[in-house]
């Protein structure tokens, strides 16, 4: 189905917009370090925040829970997608950056309330009124009333109303609080012409570069050497063959379950379409192509008329005789279908945009119509319409069949590994295997995740396996065809390996250490090259590294083999055209660069864009501000020690707390 004709959600969008909790706060979000340990808060207490130093003592602080910090983290994890919100790992590290924004955020309210900042419910109404959201919650201005509003807080965000309108009394306060601080904070004229100068310039250079893989292939240190680098970094190599198993196993697949695969009966498909009717219940629905002669939203009617002409054209062409998939193809201005010959497949009703709907689900079936929607002139035909229904047993006999089947195999699989793994704890691998004319196979030495190709997939032998000890009782995993009963046969601890056999680790651990200094070796010699030259072509040739040319490029753009320019070295742009550059690091390779041509906007060009430049400018500095002002206040507050930590993180501490 072609998207620009199907409908969206906006009053999903349109709610998320509204800012809650810890993601509200206009500021510069940083880590804490050191905070303080505490013991004496309760079991869902993630921080507490004291106004005072002496307000430990009368227990008169602002609490941080770890529900409070656990909504905000599934809030936004969620928005990301499933993968994200579902990752263990990701999840604890989001807590706990999530917790930090929380208590600064504590620690900025309670900085407001020292000030008299403060916000009302009639300020909570007029946010949700005028802001973004006022067309969800108060269509043609009247309010959409208590109970929908509640339901949709407590739908869409887990919230109850409270929870919500007080979150957003803390963003004003915060908010007021941040104009407090960097109201005052000024930029001048000279200062906004410079910003909008320097981030105009345009240059383009030409620039040889040493590629690090170039660099790495021409380190080929002697067999002394390396062996003199492996007893060097012995402890390095200490573990360096990690923990290998050996593991014996007899497996079993689909086609060894005793009496076969099991059928299900004709009375079990009848019941199973009899507790799942509501699953097999069809929507009405319809089957049309089409051909799209699109128009600009601002389209004047000189546009309209050249379309809806030459759709006209179309229809006339179509009802001629001509072939959908040729006319499609030539003339249609859908992307996602013209090359399949307009062919839409089925949408239900309610599916498409209001004026495409009406028409594929009232016009006559085989009839070709002109249609007009918000992106043009479609000429339509529907090809086929279906009515609401009911699909009968035979429709969904063969897949109510092969669900049943999957869940006996299952279970049948399950309950014959159970059975050979009581036959194994009692006779041993080996004779269970003989008794079920199954074979018994002993792997080599593998790793954890080492791969056995016998097996579809032994990741879950493979774990299971590092999880017991040599000689327990055997056990049994799934294999993704069948099951494997199994047990260790041999442990090989972590170990340092001999020279001889880890040679080829030891040459890309010596290549990887002698890099740095001999990539910052070569671009200095090529930059002194050239420079000495006045030539950098020439010296790059000379050095054998390849030369470019870039296009005119800004601050924010890319270059091939050099990266973003204004982040790499952004002092070209203040270079004059005709000097070559010093040694640049651009990462996986060194640079010498050459100025070849330099643009600066014109005077009427920053006169044009002076307001912008300075709302832009003014707004980076009170954020400076306002960050300088939060900074002060959790150095103060880690000072008399005010932030208190209920408990130490669940995973290891993020670098800077």
């Amino acid at each position: 189905m072609i998207r620009f004709l199907q409908k969206d959600n906006r009053l999903i969008k349109a709610l998320l917009v509204v800012v809650i909790g810890a993601a509200s706060v206009s500021m510069v979000v940083y880590l804490i370090p050191g905070l303080t340990q505490g013991d004496s808060t309760s079991p869902d207490t993630f921080a507490v925040v004291y106004p005072h130093w002496y307000s430990k003592y009368l227990a008169s602080g602002d609490t941080v829970t770890q529900t409070e910090v656990s909504r905000v983290t599934q809030q936004q994890l969620a928005a990301r997608g499933p993968q994200y919100a579902n990752n263990p790992m990701i999840v604890n590290l989001f807590e706990q950056q999530i917790g930090q924004q929380l208590v600064q955020q504590k620690v900025l309210l309670q900085q407001a309330a020292r000030l008299g900042i403060k916000a009302t419910n009639d300020d909570v109404i007029n946010y949700l009124r005028t802001g973004e959201n006022g067309a969800v919650l108060f269509p043609d201005g009247k309010f959409i009333g208590k109970d929908a509003y509640a339901q949709l807080i407590s739908d869409r965000l887990n919230m109850s109303v409270t929870q919500f309108e007080d979150g957003i009394k803390e963003n004003i306060a915060i908010t007021r609080l941040q104009a407090l601080v960097s109201d005052g904070v000024t930029v001048s004229q000279q200062e906004v012409r410079e910003a909008y100068r320097k981030s105009n310039v345009k240059i383009k250079f030409d620039y040889a570069v040493i590629s690090a893989d170039d660099v790495l292939k021409s380190i080929n240190p002697s067999d002394s050497d390396l062996e003199a680098f492996f007893k060097k970094n012995a402890a390095r190599y200490n573990n360096a063959v990690p923990e290998q198993r050996s593991i014996t196993y007899f497996a079993f697949n689909t086609n060894d379950l005793p009496g076969g695969i099991p059928q299900p009966a004709p009375q079990a498909i009848q019941a199973w379409y009899n507790q799942h009717q509501s699953e097999y219940q069809q929507p009405e629905q319809a089957r049309a192509r089409h051909i799209l002669v699109s128009v600009a939203a601002n389209a004047d009617q000189k546009a309209l008329a050249a379309a809806r002409a030459k759709a006209e054209s179309i229809l006339k062409q179509l009802k001629g005789g001509a072939k959908w998939e040729d006319v499609a193809k030539t003339s249609s201005d859908d992307p996602g279908s013209k090359g399949s010959g307009g062919e839409l497949g089925w949408a239900k009703r309610g599916q498409m945009v209001p004026e495409f709907d009406n028409a594929i689900f009232t016009q006559q079936v085989n009839a070709i119509e002109l249609v007009k929607s918000q992106f043009g002139y479609h000429v339509v035909q529907v090809e086929e319409r279906q009515q609401a229904h009911t699909q009968t047993l035979n429709e969904v006999q063969p897949q109510i069949q092969a669900a049943l089947m999957s869940q006996a195999v299952a279970a049948a699989q399950q309950s014959y590994a159970t059975q050979l793994t009581s036959e194994a704890v009692k006779n041993g691998l080996a004779k269970t295997a003989a008794a079920h004319k199954l074979q018994v196979v002993t792997t080599p030495l593998l790793a954890r995740d080492g791969i056995i190709s016998a097996l579809a997939d032994s990741s879950a032998l493979q774990t299971k396996a590092f999880t017991v000890k040599q000689g327990d009782a055997p056990q049994d995993a799934s294999t993704g065809e069948g099951y494997a009963v199994f047990q260790v046969a041999a442990i090989q601890a972590p170990h340092a390996p001999a020279f001889a056999d880890w040679k080829a680790h030891v040459l890309d651990d010596f290549r990887q250490e002698q890099l740095p200094q001999m990539m910052a070796a070569k671009t200095k010699a090529l930059d002194e090259q050239a420079k000495n030259m006045n030539d950098l072509a020439k010296a790059a040739k000379a050095a054998g590294a390849k030369f470019e040319t870039s296009q005119l490029v800004g601050l924010g753009d890319q270059v091939p083999d050099f990266g973003a320019v204004g982040q790499v070295s952004p002092e070209l742009f203040d270079m004059s055209v005709g000097n070559i550059s010093g040694p640049i690091d651009a990462g996986r390779t060194g640079v010498v660069v050459r100025i070849a041509d330099k643009q600066e906007p014109t005077a009427d060009e920053i006169q044009k864009h002076l307001d912008q430049t300075r709302d832009q400018l003014l707004a980076e500095r009170r954020q400076e501000a306002f960050s300088v002002f939060l900074s002060n206040a959790i150095n103060d507050y880690q000072k008399h020690k005010q932030i208190v930590l209920a408990a130490k993180p669940k995973t290891a501490q993020l670098p800077g707390m």
